[in-house]
């Protein structure tokens, strides 16, 4: 009786482990998903800016980097 319980332990453990490490890996994949924006520029002006990002216009292309 006692082998079960530790072998129940065991399992609901590899399951409650498998689930944070999807978790915090939906989170690093979402996190480091963004739409690069190249579009035709003259000045830093004329990029736009996104939420934790910055674009700055570099040989005529908008180019986004991240805000840390």
């Amino acid at each position: 009786m006692q082998r079960v319980k530790k072998m129940s332990e065991t399992l609901k453990f590899v399951y409650v482990l498998i689930l944070f490490i999807s978790i915090f890996h939906v989170v690093i994949v979402c996190d480091s998903i963004y739409f690069p924006v190249s579009r035709p520029c003259i000045t830093d002006k004329d990029c736009p800016n996104m939420k934790h990002y910055k674009a700055k216009c570099r040989k005529g292309f908008c180019i986004s980097s991240r805000v840390r």
